[in-house]
């Protein structure tokens, strides 16, 4: 059962620069109760994905066509009062940076508590003994006290924990986890890994993981759906896209080392496309080694060519022996 489908979603941001197409008719399922990777270059589309689901697109960006669907609900079609109550309740987010999206000025506690207040009948006592027992469920160390502290007398990895106490304070059934472990050390992302991947089995709830790191959608998802230029390039499960891969997702596997084999890292050549005037046909071809004339002569639509593996190429045949 699906928990969220997106269809033909188009996000634009209307600049003076012209229109940068973001999402350009990306489609989708998010299967309840599991965790899905959402994996693509910076510029992809991956962030402006979950914003736009959230309904929180910053200006000047605006969804422009498309359906969004949660659990039965269209979220396009809600009012913002009514979308409020989605936010947090039912679909939450784990910001990129969590210093910059902490207030310096407030604890903690004071920000959690204030979540909950406005959002339930809770007494302001009882709120913050849920803020207590929350953090204690993302492993956060002596949470009475660390309610009184402000957040820049936490480490980056502590903020990341309060981060994602903050996203779990109203139980949602869906939870984004966008890039959660960037500049964070090896150790302290390996911990912030193996806590969200413990806590949705603990808590059962839906996980769209936003990485660009192939290593870390190996570790965390079943599924994965590979973003480019705001276009879905591909969709399948884990072992089938590494077996045969589009051609971006293989040069973003090059890119990842691999402690099983000795050989050259490879970068992909090129820069990601201008979004305002992208590439004609195939948004990946001046970057892709395998593109031909014919790639630059129309989008290629997304199409499953086997049981749940979708590809957007029209050469992916060709290079897998399926023709």
């Amino acid at each position: 059962m699906n928990i969220l489908e997106i269809e033909n979603l188009k996000t634009h941001f209307f600049t003076e620069a012209g229109v940068v197409k973001a999402l350009e008719g990306i489609t989708f399922e998010v299967e309840k109760g599991r965790t899905l990777g959402l994996v693509g270059e910076s510029g992809s589309g991956k962030t402006v994905t979950a914003q736009s689901v959230l309904r929180i697109v910053p200006r000047p960006g605006k969804i422009v066509e498309g359906r969004i669907s949660f659990d039965g609900e269209d979220l396009l079609a809600l009012s913002e009062d009514d979308m409020r109550k989605f936010r947090g309740k039912k679909i939450s987010l784990i910001f990129q940076d969590p210093t910059s999206s902490l207030n310096p000025l407030f604890t903690i506690g004071t920000q959690l508590r204030d979540i909950v207040t406005t959002h339930s009948e809770m007494p302001k006592s009882e709120a913050m003994e849920h803020v207590i027992k929350t953090l204690k469920i993302t492993r956060m160390p002596d949470p009475e006290e660390a309610i009184t502290r402000y957040p820049h007398q936490f480490s980056g990895g502590m903020k990341q924990r309060i981060c994602i106490a903050r996203a779990l304070l109203l139980n949602p059934q869906l939870l984004f986890a966008d890039e959660p472990t960037t500049n964070l050390d090896v150790t302290i992302q390996a911990q912030i890994i193996k806590l969200l991947n413990d806590l949705q089995k603990e808590v059962g709830m839906t996980l769209v993981m936003i990485t660009h790191d192939m290593g870390i959608i190996t570790e965390m998802c079943k599924k994965v759906v590979v973003l480019y230029g705001g276009h879905v390039m591909e969709i399948g499960d884990i072992d089938t896209v590494f077996e045969k891969p589009h051609p971006y997702t293989e040069a973003l596997l090059k890119a990842v080392p691999r402690l099983d084999q000795t050989r050259k890292l490879l970068s992909i050549p090129g820069n990601i496309p201008n979004l305002i005037t992208p590439p004609p046909g195939c948004v990946f071809h001046p970057r892709c080694q395998y593109a031909i004339e014919k790639c630059k002569e129309a989008v290629p639509p997304l199409l499953e060519v086997a049981n749940g593996h979708h590809i957007a190429c029209i050469r992916w045949s060709y290079l897998h022996g399926a023709e």
